[in-house]
């Protein structure tokens, strides 16, 4: 097969330093896209929406602490693992996010749902004014049938386990870094 021949051999090349790089700069463009829908494109986010970013924000903050640890080797694969780690959590997250879109199981209180009967009328003004205006079980932009939800969690399981996965190649391989 030589596809995966030229994909191992530009796997090979990615040292944790050009790991770490790639994944805060993927986890900007993740971001970039989702901020952009929001304020270009006019899709307020869900509650869940907002959750999936804060896993890029912790990758990225991961990514650039690890470019700058290449003089440490060990510490700095320790820190591109966590920011695969952290984007692997996303990638739970936007996974929820798909159930709750398809309907297999519900959504936290914050994604539209009652919280709890209010006992004055005070207090069913409050939770009327303060509910979320997007619902986290309306899929609000689909590319193929796939929600942004689908596309997060398919891009993180793909980032966050191929980062850990080429870092422990090179472990395995003599420690070549």
């Amino acid at each position: 097969m030589p596809n995966m021949s030229i994909a191992l051999q530009w796997a090979e090349r990615l040292d944790p330093t050009r790991i770490a790089l790639l994944q805060a700069i993927l986890g900007g463009a993740v971001l970039g896209s989702a901020y952009g829908f929001q304020y270009l494109g006019g899709l307020q986010p869900c509650a869940l929406c907002l959750y999936q970013r804060w896993p890029w924000w912790i990758a990225i903050g991961f990514g650039l602490v690890a470019v700058l640890l290449r003089d440490n080797p060990g510490i700095q694969k320790a820190v591109v693992a966590l920011a695969s780690l952290a984007i692997l959590a996303g990638a739970g997250v936007a996974g929820f996010h798909v159930g709750v879109e398809q309907q297999w199981w519900p959504g936290l209180a914050s994604c539209g749902g009652v919280s709890g009967m209010p006992m004055t009328v005070e207090a069913l003004k409050q939770q009327i004014m303060n509910a979320p205006v997007v619902r986290c079980d309306e899929v609000a932009w689909s590319l193929m049938e796939i929600s942004m939800a689908g596309y997060n969690m398919l891009l993180s399981l793909a980032l966050g386990l191929g980062g850990l996965v080429l870092l422990w190649r090179r472990g395995t391989d003599g420690d070549a870094a």
